[in-house]
């Protein structure tokens, strides 16, 4: 039995990482069109009743928003007496805030209170793969949790959610997502794929609470002050954790395991550039919204910003313009909606 092996450094990640890249480059004789047809025929395992039953989970999340929005979320905000600008935008985070949680709580139990070892030896995530080999159930749940939702959320981001300044970016990155999910559930890559929907889901999680709590400041025509304490340290622990979760545990246990340790357990592995590219251009989404923080701390430090719900609506000149009329209640906010 392999025991586990001592998470890499950057360094480390770089070298092997680059070097196994380009190995596997040079050693592919045919890359082209054929080759990935005949690989997609031969490897792909996914029945048509599994993809309509995603498509009609989505469907149902589309619909329980709704109904969600309509009877529990709304009625709740004016219940409390928000501002119509945070009433408006309260039920979006509320309906996130609970799918993640739950989400995230069921990756929780998956990698700490069942056998799996995904989380400490991420290696192990290629051990005894088989081409076409059965998907456990509980990680099966998983899937279909995750990807219906992100099915819903292509559509929810268009045309339920608040539209903003990266909203494009934000429909490409539930793009890749979908495309992550079903595909590696196809070429039963579903044992990484539920530690990084893990190393994400976190992120939304506090994300989520740290709004909920910027809108719920203000309600009555009263201000709040515990509900601004908490989205103030929210915000620093949502900035830390998105560092250290996305940007610091992702590329060292994710990418390390995908580029250097699949083949090393799995010396063919299909499609091997294929996911590679596109947990890539997800840890490069994950650094562009980090410098959505970076820049956004730095304009407080220089005092350019005192107070911004949501850096992803304003532009500077419209922050000045919002401080001016709220000296008094000067605080660090949440650069709101930064996502995975």
């Amino acid at each position: 039995m392999r025991g586990p092996e001592p998470m890499p450094g950057y360094g480390q990640l770089l070298r092997r990482g680059y070097g196994s890249l380009a190995a596997a480059a040079r050693g592919c004789a045919d890359c082209g069109w054929e080759l990935s047809r005949r690989t997609w025929a031969e490897n792909a395992h996914l029945r048509w009743g599994e993809v309509l039953l995603c498509g009609l989970c989505a469907l149902g999340w589309t619909v329980l928003r709704r109904a969600a929005a309509r009877r529990v979320f709304r009625p709740f905000g004016e219940w409390c007496k928000l501002q119509p600008k945070d009433a408006a935008k309260m039920p979006e985070s509320a309906w996130k805030l609970l799918f993640y949680t739950i989400s995230w709580s069921y990756g929780f139990y998956l990698l700490f209170f069942t056998d799996y070892t995904f989380f400490y030896d991420p290696p192990s995530v290629f051990y005894d793969w088989k081409k076409g080999m059965d998907v456990p159930t509980d990680i099966a749940i998983a899937y279909l949790l995750q990807c219906s939702f992100y099915g819903h959320s292509i559509y929810a981001t268009a045309y339920m959610d608040t539209w903003r300044k990266d909203s494009i970016v934000m429909l490409l990155h539930h793009v890749v997502a979908l495309t992550l999910i079903a595909f590696s559930y196809a070429f039963r890559y579903h044992n990484v794929g539920i530690l990084v929907l893990f190393l994400h889901d976190i992120n939304d999680v506090q994300l989520e609470f740290t709004k909920l709590n910027v809108y719920f400041k203000h309600r009555g025509g009263v201000y709040h002050r515990l509900n601004d304490i908490i989205s103030n340290i929210g915000c620093l622990t949502f900035s830390v954790s998105w560092f250290w979760f996305r940007l610091y545990w992702f590329p060292l246990k994710v990418l390390y395991a995908t580029c250097y340790s699949s083949l090393q357990s799995v010396p063919n592995i299909p499609f091997y550039f294929f996911f590679n590219a596109l947990l890539l251009i997800l840890t490069l989404m994950n650094i562009y919204w980090f410098l959505y923080i970076v820049l956004f701390v730095a304009k407080v430090l220089m005092g350019q910003v005192h107070e911004v719900n949501d850096v992803r609506e304003y532009d500077v000149e419209d922050s000045k313009k919002i401080t001016a009329a709220k000296k008094k209640e000067s605080g660090l906010q949440l650069p709101n909606a930064l996502k995975e």
